[in-house]
C-alpha cells in the first residue's frame, strides 16, 4: 500500500492482555514519526482478502503530546467467536509482521468544553474510552471513569488504567456484583448536561440509549461507538439493490451486506465503521422500503424511509433503488 493511501507497519510487540484480548504495537520499519491522532480515533487494517477493519488507537499516558506525531500506535482487539476475519487475522500476528493500515481517522471525537465528562466502557470498548481519560489528565480536565466486564480478569489494560485513572475510575464486574453494570442507575445519578462517551457491545449501547431517551436528554448528550457488527437475522432473505448512476443491479443475499456486495463487485463507496454507527455510507433510498438496522437515524428520520446506512440496513421490499 503506498503512502498516498497509507502505511505500511511493522509489529513490534503481541501482549496477551485477557485470554481473550491482545494488545499490538506498531512502527514503521525504522521507527519514523507516525500521523498525530485524537482520542476516539481509529486505523484501519487491511486484510489478506482485500477488506479492512477498525481499530481504535489506544494511548494510557498523561503526557499531552502522547499522540502528536507517535513512533507507534497501540491496538486492543478481542479474539471474536465467531470471528468474520478481522479478530482473527489480528490474533494469528506475531512481531516481526507487517500489516498495511490507513491512516488514523475519528468519528467518535472527545469534545473541547470546562464540563465534566463521563466516560463508560463494556469489554474491549476500553480502548478508545481510556485515551480520552489520557487526554482529560493531561488537560486536567474532570472525569469519571467507569469500566464494566464479566469479571475483572476480562477488564483489558486494567492495571494500566488504574495507574492512569486512580480515584475517577470505578471498576465492576458481573460476576462480582451479580448482575450487570446499572446503566439507567449511572444516568439516573448524572448531573444536568455532563457529557456521556460509551463504547462497548450492543446490549451496553441499547441500554444507554434506552435510559437517555427515558431520561429525556437533549440529543448529543450521548455519544457512543459500537463495537459489535450486526449480526444476521433468521427472517433476512434476498433482496434487490439497483444503483440510479448505472442501473445496475445486485441480489444481497442473506448473511452480506449492500456494502459487501457492492464492494465485492469492484464498487468503492464511501465507508468506515461497517457497524452502522458513523454515518459515512449513507445513501438516499429513491425506491423501496429500507429495513433500518443503524444508531445514526432519528425516529422520524427512520419512519421517513429516504435514507440507510448500506453496512447493516436491509430491505422490507424485494427491491430498493439506491443513490450511488
Amino acid at each position: 500500500m503506498p503512502d498516498a493511501e497509507g502505511l505500511l507497519l511493522s509489529v513490534t510487540e503481541v501482549r496477551a492482555e485477557t485470554p481473550l484480548v491482545r494488545a499490538f504495537t506498531l512502527a514503521r520499519p525504522h521507527g519514523e514519526p507516525l500521523p498525530t491522532w485524537q482520542p476516539g480515533a481509529h486505523i484501519r487494517v487491511r486484510l489478506p482478502g482485500g477488506d479492512d477493519r477498525c481499530y481504535s488507537l489506544i494511548n494510557l499516558s498523561p503526557d499531552p503530546h502522547a499522540t502528536t506525531r507517535p513512533t507507534a500506535y497501540r491496538l486492543g482487539v478481542r479474539l471474536e467467536d465467531p470471528s468474520q476475519g478481522g479478530s482473527r487475522f489480528m490474533h494469528g500476528l506475531k512481531t516481526g509482521d507487517q500489516v498495511e493500515v490507513l491512516a488514523p481517522s475519528n468519528n467518535f471525537p472527545l469534545e473541547p468544553g470546562p464540563q465534566p465528562v463521563v466516560l463508560l466502557a463494556g469489554g474491549i470498548g476500553i480502548t478508545p474510552i481510556v485515551s480520552m481519560a489520557a487526554a482529560l489528565a493531561a488537560q486536567g480536565r474532570p472525569y469519571r471513569l467507569y469500566y464494566a466486564g464479566r469479571s475483572r480478569g476480562d477488564l483489558a489494560f486494567v492495571g494500566d488504567i488504574e495507574r492512569l485513572c486512580g480515584p475517577h475510575l470505578a471498576l465492576h464486574s458481573d460476576a462480582a456484583a451479580g448482575r450487570v453494570f446499572d446503566v439507567d442507575g449511572l444516568f439516573a445519578s448524572l448531573k444536568a448536561e455532563e457529557p456521556v462517551y460509551c463504547c462497548g457491545p450492543r446490549a451496553m449501547i441499547d441500554a444507554a440509549l434506552s435510559a437517555a431517551k427515558a431520561w429525556g436528554w437533549a440529543e448529543g448528550r450521548l455519544r457512543f461507538e459500537l463495537f459489535t457488527v450486526a449480526g444476521p437475522q433468521a427472517s433476512d432473505g434476498p433482496f434487490e439493490v439497483v444503483l440510479k448512476s448505472s442501473g445496475e443491479s445486485f441480489l444481497i443475499p442473506p448473511g452480506k451486506t449492500i456494502l459487501d456486495v457492492l464492494i465485492e463487485a469492484g464498487k468503492d463507496p464511501l465507508h468506515d465503521c461497517k457497524r452502522g454507527d458513523c454515518g459515512i455510507c449513507q445513501v438516499q433510498v429513491l425506491e423501496g422500503v429500507p429495513d433500518h438496522r443503524d444508531y445514526i437515524l432519528t425516529d422520524a428520520e427512520r419512519a421517513e424511509g429516504t435514507k440507510m446506512q448500506i453496512c447493516v440496513s436491509r430491505s422490507k421490499t424485494p427491491r430498493l433503488v439506491i443513490d450511488l
